[in-house]
């Protein structure tokens, strides 16, 4: 066999388990633990260990402090992660320059979803781009808890809120109102206020996952800041749980419009003091922060802006009301 062949083997063999011990390497920084790399891998905690073990042979130095507990990268392993994520991202950059550019989309999308707004509204978004992309595969996380994106593996995650400064990019998909509402038979019962102060007479239902739930803000027309003091008579983790609540005339609430927009729409619920808005929140594609962004994620986002952007479907009946 020639020589010169199976030096070259040798050397392509050679870099080819670099570039993995790198990769790997990388998944120990970002998750955190040899365990939650192994876990995202789909390898044996062994083999990541063994991995890194000959990336620090072939570099000659140490790039993690290890102790019983945490793994923390040296100044050395700090400045070699940097060079080796742009090294990885631009590999990665041109097999998808090549393989997505001239075939349809295909590969999994690991997404988070919140849990009511995922359930009512991006089901059906990702049914559909599912019907034109068949060799899209999702693996879906759908709840309100917290997540680490670069640990967990995630390609994506759909968020509400009012993002805090961070590494993640944060694409706005629509806004997000807020509705006060109770149904007719509890406005006939017990009357329907007229102002904020006359809410303290109320039976309220409040989200209890707000940090001061017995204290509803709001701004009026002129954007000054008013904080009501209410006497919640209950309070859920669940939006729907409140919807339904309200619906059997158990009290006032203050809920997303996209949870109540069909009880508007068909009177079983009924807004209230619209002149008064909490500030808005936004629901939000977050992604990580890399110098490549896959075609599909690309592809999903920008469906989504497209299917929400604009006046949400789930808001055109307020905006009519409010017009009238």
């Amino acid at each position: 066999m020639n020589i010169l062949f199976l030096f070259r083997q040798h050397n392509l063999s050679a870099t080819m388990n670099r570039f993995e011990n790198m990769e790997v390497f990388t998944r120990v920084v970002e998750t955190g633990s040899i365990s939650a790399a192994a876990d995202q891998a789909g390898i044996a905690k062994s083999a990541v260990s063994r991995r890194l073990k000959e990336l620090e042979d072939h570099l000659g130095v140490e790039l993690f402090h290890r102790t019983t507990r945490r793994m923390n990268l040296t100044d050395t392993g700090e400045a070699f992660y940097k060079q080796a994520s742009r090294l990885l991202d631009d590999l990665r950059e041109a097999e998808l320059s090549v393989t997505e550019d001239h075939s349809n989309l295909k590969g999994n999308l690991k997404v988070t979803l919140p849990s009511t707004f995922g359930l009512m509204h991006l089901g059906p978004a990702i049914n559909e781009f599912m019907v034109s992309h068949p060799q899209i595969k999702f693996d879906l996380d759908i709840n309100d808890r917290s997540v680490d994106l670069m640990k967990e593996g995630f390609d994506l995650a759909i968020r509400i809120a009012n993002l805090p400064d961070s590494s993640l990019i944060a694409r706005p998909l629509a806004p997000i109102r807020h509705v006060i509402c109770a149904s007719p038979e509890y406005l006939t019962q017990n009357g329907e206020p007229k102002t904020l102060q006359e809410l303290a007479k109320h039976k309220c239902l409040a989200y209890n996952l707000f940090k001061n739930n017995e204290q509803w803000k709001f701004r009026n027309a002129k954007g000054e800041l008013l904080k009501q003091k209410i006497t919640p008579y209950l309070k859920a983790s669940s939006g729907e749980f409140l919807r339904c609540a309200a619906m059997e005339g158990l009290g006032i609430t203050q809920l997303p419009s996209f949870i109540v927009f069909k009880e508007l729409e068909r009177g079983t619920l009924v807004q209230l003091l619209n002149e008064y808005q909490r500030d808005d929140l936004n629901v939000y594609a977050v992604y990580p922060q890399t110098r490549h962004l896959s075609k599909r994620v690309r592809a999903f986002v920008d469906f989504l802006v497209e299917r929400f952007g604009g006046v949400p479907y789930w808001d055109e009946c307020l905006a009519q009301q409010n017009k009238s």
